[in-house]
């Protein structure tokens, strides 16, 4: 467990908060980070409560106006800004505007902690004599990241408004210099702790079982595994891809004209030549969630893999409902691949209209590589006529897997 500095009584209302949250099944994910680093109590110099990023410190003043539950709300809020990295993931977001990051990391901590207990049985997040939060919540930002509501809240900002029940600068400190200032070695050591609290947590929640709280977004997203998606694209193109070596007499094997032959004729042999791939078909969903960065991203991939494989053509379909348009590149012009595209579309979003297609068209290409959000509706274009690799983009399509052929997250 977190070892808490010194004995006196607000030391052991800390100590009583952890050991209450470690117990119930909906906190079981947090058990590791409640157990890493240590907390103390301040007499001076930490007027409500602080972190950064592995020990956690509150002010015993501040720890007196808190109920048990509101103490016990502070006390997990402080150990997820270290759970989540957030000094060292949002640093950049610091650099560009420290109150707003204060705030973004704030909103993003308790609203899940609101939504993890609502009846507040265990926690309630602190409020003042009013009744009024104490701190940032929004339930608009419900399953975003600390960079989409920074994004958010700085928009507002720049337009003159601002939002959230509960605005103002939080009811705790951050400390992004202190952070700042470790070595690289600290930083790693403390990577590695996460990383175990992380999977301490999980073992936890598994063992917990039914009544243990799910675990948000951002920390799927951190015990995911991370793919290299653009090695995953290459190593299934060059799969199906690979170029056969064909025997042809139109150019002779030197080796064999030596007069090898009996009676010391020349022998003739043909060479090994090895030919194009036939055709590949790149599908790219144009139902609108697909930004142009992403796609130029995508294409200049393929474009670049293309190299590699040398294809005799590449079909580029985009697609909603239906085929919308269909550019061909041949191996003398795919180099403008990326500069020359016109994407087309904009309506709904059914992969069924590509196998229709290729269906119509009579093309059995070397393999299909589908550029989507996932939003197909159970839509997974049928049967194929070659293999189809599904490349999936966005923040919902994160949790999506195909229904037919192999699937990579695309970032």
């Amino acid at each position: 467990m977190s070892k808490v500095i010194e004995s006196g009584k607000e030391e052991r209302r800390i100590s009583k908060a952890v050991i209450t949250l470690m117990r119930q099944p909906k906190f079981a994910f947090y058990s590791g980070i409640l157990m890493m680093g240590r907390m103390t109590v301040e007499d001076e110099g930490v007027p409500t409560a602080y972190t950064n990023g592995r020990e956690r410190k509150f002010g015993r003043q501040f720890v007196k106006t808190l109920k048990d539950k509101e103490l016990a709300f502070v006390v997990l809020h402080e150990c997820m800004h270290d759970l989540y990295m957030h000094l060292t993931v949002w640093r950049k977001l610091y650099d560009e505007n420290p109150s707003l990051s204060n705030k973004a990391c704030d909103f993003v901590i308790n609203l899940e902690l609101v939504l993890l207990d609502p009846q507040e049985a265990f926690i309630a997040m602190p409020r003042d004599k009013d009744g009024k939060p104490m701190g940032c919540l929004d339930r608009r930002f419900k399953g975003m990241n600390s960079k989409q509501v920074f994004d958010i809240l700085k928009k507002e900002e720049e337009e003159g408004g601002g939002g959230g029940d509960g605005e103002g600068e939080g009811f705790d400190e951050h400390g992004w210099e202190e952070a700042k200032g470790r070595s690289k070695e600290e930083q790693e050591a403390i990577a590695k702790d996460i990383d175990r609290a992380v999977r301490q947590g999980l073992v936890a929640l598994k063992k917990a079982g039914k009544g243990a709280g799910d675990i948000s977004r951002e920390l799927e997203d951190m015990v995911a595994p991370k793919v290299d998606w653009r090695e995953e694209l290459r190593e299934f193109v060059k799969s199906v891809c690979r170029a056969p070596h064909v025997s042809s007499w139109r150019r002779a094997n030197r080796r064999f004209l030596a007069g090898g032959g009996d009676g010391g004729e020349d022998t003739y042999m043909p060479s090994l030549i090895g030919e194009t791939v036939g055709r590949l078909v790149v599908g790219v969903d144009t139902s609108g969630s697909i930004g142009g960065a992403e796609l130029a991203k995508f294409l200049s991939e393929v474009k670049s893999i293309a190299d590699d494989v040398n294809p005799e053509q590449i079909d580029l379909v985009y697609w909603d409902t239906r085929v919308a348009a269909h550019e061909v590149y041949e191996q003398g012009n795919m180099s403008d691949l990326v500069q020359s595209t016109k994407p087309r579309g904009g309506g709904g979003t059914a992969p069924s209209c590509v196998t229709d297609w290729l269906n119509k068209e009579k093309l059995v290409p070397e393999c299909s590589i589908i550029l989507t959000d996932g939003c197909v509706g159970g839509d997974w274009g049928g049967d194929w006529p070659s293999p189809v690799l599904w490349c999936v983009v966005g923040e919902y399509g994160k949790s999506i897997m195909a229904g037919t052929g192999k699937t990579v997250h695309v970032d």
